[in-house]
């Protein structure tokens, strides 16, 4: 037991969020860098070298150079058993986002000190702020030219409001910077081969002295609470402050922490009863095998390979003998874990998202993790009528995972697919074809209004052409309303009827 304990306080979970191409797989790379894990960073944009991201593991991400899957990424650094989850970068994957968000105990948000906080950054943040856990920022990209920096952190307190602290200050950018100077330890760490000069570096040290003297106070408490966000400045691409985020995050970072139920119960860490909940299933890691694995965050308890666990939903009981843990695509079996842990689970069918797990006779069940209500809509069939067999397989374990939603028209079988942004589509269809073998075609619907009716409310009388009645993934009802308009036409007609939006 003193061993779990001593594991237990040892890990650090967090993901990082950031605006498309403000550097957050960079960041990831070098932090694998750091972990020993991997040789040379791989860098999103350098196609040319042949070097591809190791967090960025699907073949679409590595052709377009974004990242469209949440990664797990685990390393260990200076005594610590460090778990990162690599989200999403591009809006139309916030869903994804969101879920990840729901797994980690803090979160390192990544900003481009040219661009200063942009939409999607504003966004996530808004997320995790809900949450109330710690956020650290990295300023990025100081080795270009940079915004002021009295200017970004103004900027962070101002649009995100929430309170900063910096832990470095640049001294310059671009091709004049200097270093970072280290405001706790009260030294300049020197940018190599950076040229002097003299002027920078004295307009720094005034902006520092101010800091000093009219800036936050360090509050352990605020930063543990998402309060207070200590603010760090470097450059992932050169590898530059990364070491000195990466000690300090260390320093800070909570380990595990408790969870409540939805009977409002607390799961401690600590607890003897192993638990845990899936925040993903992604089918086709390894697509020669065609395998599923659904990424389970341990709440409490130790994990041991081949421990029997009940599945809270429908009161099934697996076994947990064939389970992984993760760098990208690269996976080993794993013995044991602990709280914190993200572990690997092959599945043949029996997870969803949200999904409790559990041991021993005292059930538990977390809160189920939000799905947002998608605002696009295209009807879809398979090419050739030969590959049906493929073609409702790939459907359906890619709306297991909770890559697109599926529809399917109220009196037939057309089915629909819905989604948050275009891109969902685009990946939808080239992971039909690479992965299933299937080609598609999209019948385009447009932009929808989705809202769910309750069965006993529901006359089929009611729908119209210009609100669809379709069945969700679970036969349950909805209507695609054309517009705001017809949705309100709706309401004046039928007062009495409520209608549910998902997030």
């Amino acid at each position: 037991m003193e061993n779990f304990q001593e594991q237990l306080k040892n890990r650090r979970t967090f993901a990082i969020i950031s605006h498309p191409d403000a550097g957050k797989t960079t960041l990831t790379e070098q932090l694998l860098l750091h972990g020993g894990v991997i040789r040379e960073a791989g860098t999103v944009k350098g196609r040319g070298s042949n070097k591809l991201a190791s967090s960025d593991w699907m073949a679409i991400e590595q052709q377009r150079g974004i990242s469209v899957t949440s990664s797990v990424l685990q390393f260990d650094y200076e005594g610590k058993r460090i778990n990162i989850l690599d989200t999403p970068g591009h809006e139309d994957f916030s869903e994804d986002t969101y879920r990840t968000l729901m797994a980690v105990d803090s979160v390192v948000m990544v900003v481009d000190a040219a661009k200063g906080i942009e939409p999607q950054t504003k966004k996530l943040f808004e997320i995790v702020s809900q949450r109330g856990i710690p956020v650290f920022t990295f300023f990025n990209k100081i080795d270009r030219d940079a915004r002021p920096a009295l200017d970004l952190v103004d900027e962070l307190e101002t649009v995100l409001g929430i309170q900063a602290y910096p832990m470095n200050w640049p001294v310059g950018s671009g091709q004049v910077l200097q270093g970072i100077y280290d405001l706790r330890a009260d030294q300049l760490v020197p940018f190599k081969n950076a040229t002097t000069h003299s002027e920078i570096v004295d307009e720094a040290m005034d902006e520092i002295e101010l800091l000093r003297d009219a800036g936050n106070s360090f509050d352990e408490d605020k930063i543990a609470h998402g309060q207070l966000t200590q603010v760090f400045f470097g450059s992932a691409l050169v590898n530059f402050g990364v070491t000195e985020f990466l000690r300090e995050y260390l320093t800070y970072a909570p380990a595990p922490a408790a969870m409540t139920t939805v009977d409002d119960k607390t799961i401690n860490p600590e607890d003897a009863q192993f638990s845990g909940f899936v925040f993903k299933i992604q089918a086709n890691m390894d697509p020669r095998h065609r395998d599923r694995i659904a990424f389970v965050r341990i709440v409490s308890g130790e994990f041991n390979r081949g421990m029997d666990v009940l599945l809270q939903r429908n009161g099934k009981k697996l076994k947990l003998s064939n389970v992984t843990q993760f760098m990208a695509e690269e996976r080993e079996n794993v013995q044991t874990a602990v709280p914190g842990d993200i572990i690997g689970v092959y599945d043949t069918g029996n997870f969803q998202i949200g999904d409790t797990i559990y041991s021993g006779k005292k059930s538990i069940q977390f809160p189920d993790l939000p799905t947002f209500t998608p605002e696009l809509f295209n009807r879809v069939v398979a090419k050739d009528v030969m590959k049906q067999k493929s073609y409702h397989k790939g459907i359906e374990q890619l709306v297991q995972e909770g890559t697109i939603q599926l529809y399917k028209s109220w009196n037939g079988g057309d089915y629909i697919i819905g989604a948050v942004g275009q891109l969902q589509f685009e990946v939808f269809q080239f992971r039909m074809e690479n992965e299933y073998n299937v080609e598609i075609q999209f019948e385009p619907i447009g932009s929808k209004v989705a809202r769910w009716i309750k069965p006993e409310q529901l006359d089929e009388k009611m729908s119209s052409s210009r609100n669809l009645l379709v069945k969700d993934r679970y036969d349950e009802p909805v209507f695609l309303f054309e517009n705001k308009f017809a949705l309100n036409w709706f309401h004046d007609k039928y007062p009495d009827v409520e209608l549910e939006e998902k997030m």
